[in-house]
């Protein structure tokens, strides 16, 4: 059975920082794309981050500038470094991972994952 998982959520100050990793039992972590998604409470859920099996890097327009995304495939983990965080930065994160073949142009926003974790709650107080 795949599974995600999330950790390194919490509460933290405004201007604080989290670091998250998402741990993945997949067998071949290095050929899938990874992604960060978040919805805060009564929103829908948002694209925030990815990172391609090749290290292309995204980051939506909320995150950019004070959130990093990256990998290490030898330990299956990716994370996500958030910096100057913001009171609107609380919501849950969840990572998400699609297999990618070589040479995809993908529209990670947007596209459907094949595996999902079950997120953790960030909470940032003014």
């Amino acid at each position: 059975q795949i599974q995600l998982v999330e950790s390194g959520g919490g509460l933290v100050q405004a201007g604080g920082s989290l670091r998250l990793s998402c741990t993945a039992s997949l067998r071949t972590f290095s050929i899938y794309a990874m992604s960060w998604f978040r919805q805060a409470p009564g929103k829908e859920r948002e694209f925030a981050a990815a990172i391609s099996r090749s290290d292309r890097i995204y980051y939506a327009d909320s995150v950019k500038g004070r959130f990093t995304i990256s990998r290490d495939n030898a330990k299956k983990t990716m994370y996500l470094q958030m910096n100057s965080l913001k009171p609107e930065d609380t919501a849950v994160y969840s990572c998400a991972a699609v297999f990618e073949g070589l040479g995809s142009d993908n529209d990670y926003s947007a596209m459907t994952y094949d595996y999902w974790g079950q997120g953790t709650q960030v909470t940032v107080s003014s």
